[in-house]
């Protein structure tokens, strides 16, 4: 498992974010757009972004709108709407910004299979039984890029602790 020290993810790539002390070092609440206004955004993405001296763009509503959804309708609007958002964020900004997804629940809904290293995400109700391949939906299986986010403030350095705040890719494709 790759984990991830300091704060690179802050200025580049791709995180998933469910720290609340991490997010408030990270952006201010009227900094944080929601999922809809991301979309709003794409073909006209500003020149400075809204966080971390116009480095970053934290994203809240995701953890929502997958939990509104079925879990086969969930993938395929992963697949077939956020992964090309993402990936056009990405192009725009030639990997120079960051993109922060702020999943409150996170930490309790993400999960990686030991022996694989792959990553999902636990549904919830009434799908509480069924998970999203994570590394399949938005990473294409390139689960060995992603480190785990460890806040450098925690004493415990534990990669499944309290220091886990968050998952990060440097380039999804």
């Amino acid at each position: 498992m790759k984990t991830l020290q300091g704060d690179v993810w802050k200025r580049r790539g791709v995180s998933l974010l469910w720290s609340p002390e991490a997010l408030s070092t990270l952006a201010t609440a009227k900094e944080v757009v929601s999922i809809r206004q991301f979309f709003a955004l794409l073909g006209n993405w500003p020149d400075d972004l809204p966080s971390n001296d116009g480095n970053t763009l934290v994203v809240a509503g995701l953890e929502g709108c997958i939990d509104l959804m079925s879990p086969e309708e969930a993938e395929e609007w992963l697949k077939s709407d956020l992964l090309p958002a993402i990936l056009e964020f990405q192009d725009e900004y030639s990997l120079e910004a960051a993109l922060v997804f702020w999943l409150p629940d996170g930490k309790r809904r993400i999960r990686m299979n030991r022996a694989t290293e792959a990553y999902s995400w636990i549904c919830a109700a009434p799908n509480s039984g069924q998970t999203l391949d994570l590394g399949r939906i938005l990473w294409a299986g390139a689960e060995a890029d992603v480190g785990r986010i460890l806040d450098d403030s925690q004493p415990n350095k534990d990669p499944d602790g309290p220091a886990w705040i968050g998952l990060h890719h440097p380039r999804l494709s």
